[in-house]
């Protein structure tokens, strides 16, 4: 599928945002790889060698994220981890020291399934899956229709980010990331997004709200 130039991942977004490189070998506090924005990567949730989904400390967005309210629809429709892949792209600017990232599913398997709402998403790291900070507060105001992916088919999340820089660091406790954890809506498995940069750090301190995350959406 074709994507939308606001929604891909360039060398240019990246650098008009923030340098960011979202390459798995380096390390989030290279000097390098914090000013050389290099191509996404795409995580797929059948690797042995990431992070497992171990629970988040709040449970805000956690397993599961969330279907709407009134939502309906069969759990043998809903898109499993199984057949959803997952990669990051720009998702556009924001205020000072904010910014945006498009988190992208894409059905994967041989069938047409379903995903609506708001998935949970927290950062993760340690190297073994565990959350690091709040989960993503649920952004209400977007809208949250059923979507039907065919093979191949794709929908979005735009995750809210605040820089961890932005506030007092005794009150962050800011910590290197190992990237995103990703339940799709509806499901207690997630996927694991590798990221790395030191814009991907996260406030440790569970009380910091960091992140919003939006209702699923086609692109």
């Amino acid at each position: 599928m074709k994507r939308s130039v606001s929604s891909l991942v360039t060398v240019a977004a990246l650098a008009a945002s923030a340098a960011v490189v979202l390459s798995g070998c380096s390390s989030p506090g290279d000097t390098e790889a914090a000013t050389t924005p290099t191509v996404t990567v795409t995580a797929s949730p059948s690797s042995t060698s990431t992070p497992t989904a171990t629970p988040g400390p709040d449970g805000a967005s956690g397993g599961g994220g969330d279907l709407g309210d009134g939502a309906t629809g069969a759990a043998s429709s809903r898109c499993t981890v199984d057949e959803l892949t997952a990669e990051i792209a720009d998702g556009g600017g924001g205020a000072a020291g904010s910014y945006g990232v498009a988190i992208i599913l894409t059905n994967g398997g041989q069938r047409s399934c379903t995903l609506q709402g708001w998935p949970g998403v927290s950062f993760v790291g340690d190297g073994n899956g565990t959350q690091i900070g709040a989960s993503a507060a649920l952004d209400r105001s977007t809208p949250h229709e059923s979507h039907t992916l065919a093979p191949g088919g794709e929908v979005q999340t735009i995750v809210r980010l605040a820089q961890a820089a932005n506030y007092p660091a005794d009150e962050c406790s800011p910590q290197a990331t190992d990237g995103f954890r990703v339940y799709p809506p509806g499901s207690l498995e997630s996927i694991f997004v590798p990221t790395s940069g030191t814009i991907f750090d996260a406030c440790s301190n569970a009380a910091v709200q960091q992140m919003t995350v939006s209702a699923l959406a086609t692109f």
